[in-house]
């Protein structure tokens, strides 16, 4: 089992995965979906800092399980989520959804694997280019043109925090006509995402 996570981890350090088990069900369930791979170097870095900022403000500072975000969530009842970015990526590549002990016991045993193999970029890059933002719309160049008729490179602060804000909910939600939640939601990533850069907290992600 340890032989297969960690040869699993290796191959998609390098190799992009060209679908998703979740993706692939969206797929046959819609007839297909909008995704386009684009590196790092193809997405606005103000993007990848208004992710950070929405889902996982510590990226750069934990080894794939923020064990502050997790004390948080059980003392809030489990009201609020503690899954990392990492996680998250685990999950999507490796996994299923569903919130199993079975599977959440795997995706804690893989995350620090995939953190010790993948670097801080590519972790983002990986989780930018799967994330679901609308049905059938997976990846930030796919969001991009969905929603403002852009390419990832080109996003706007604004732009770029919007996309993010509606990641909780990405089929409840719209970028490009949000609701007063979702707008005051983008605000505080803007907010976040300048805050990070200044900080230093994406600099294990940007170059």
């Amino acid at each position: 089992m340890l032989a297969v996570v960690v040869f699993a981890a290796f191959f998609y350090a390098g190799v992009n995965p060209p679908t998703t088990p979740y993706m692939f069900a969206e797929g046959r369930r819609l007839g297909g979906v909008e995704q386009t791979w684009v590196a790092m170097d193809g997405i606005a870095p103000v993007m990848g800092r208004s992710v950070v900022a929405a889902e996982d403000a510590n990226f750069c500072l934990h080894w794939g399980l923020d064990v502050t975000a997790i004390r948080a969530a059980m003392d809030a009842g489990g009201a609020r989520g503690a899954s990392t970015i990492s996680q998250q990526v685990v999950k999507n590549v490796y996994l299923w959804h569903g919130r199993t002990l079975w599977r959440k016991a795997l995706e804690a045993a893989i995350t620090p694997v995939v953190e010790a193999v993948w670097s801080k970029r590519r972790i983002l890059e990986v989780y930018l280019n799967i994330a679901e933002f609308d049905t059938g719309v997976f990846g930030v160049q796919a969001a991009a043109r969905h929603y403002f008729g852009v390419d990832a490179a080109d996003l706007t602060p604004v732009q770029a925090a919007r996309l993010a804000a509606i990641l909780p909910d990405p089929k409840g939600r719209s970028a490009s006509n949000p609701s007063q939640q979702v707008r005051a939601r983008a605000g505080r990533i803007l907010d976040g995402a300048e805050t990070i850069r200044v900080d230093g907290r994406a600099a294990c992600f940007e170059r």
